[in-house]
């Protein structure tokens, strides 16, 4: 099992979006939200995202062709 944990910074078109839904049930992943600053206009939110290794390197691919910025916080093996 891998898991990453990422900060993931929304542009104003995507923050009103389910990302976080989207990412965890289309892509088999894990979501743990730890922490969130989600306003009218901008958003972020520290994500852990686990599963196999595979599946979180979609994840965050498919992140980013979203349109969400990723940035690694902190990488690690559960």
């Amino acid at each position: 099992m891998a898991s990453i944990r990422v900060r993931l910074t929304f542009p104003e078109t995507l923050v009103r979006e389910p990302v976080v839904h989207r990412l965890s049930t289309e892509h088999d992943v894990v979501c743990n939200i730890r922490r969130a600053d989600v306003r009218e206009r901008t958003g972020w939110v520290i994500l852990e995202i686990s599963g196999t290794q595979d599946a979180v390197s979609d994840a965050r691919e498919w992140l980013e062709d979203t349109g969400v910025r990723v940035d690694d916080l902190e990488p690690y093996l559960l």
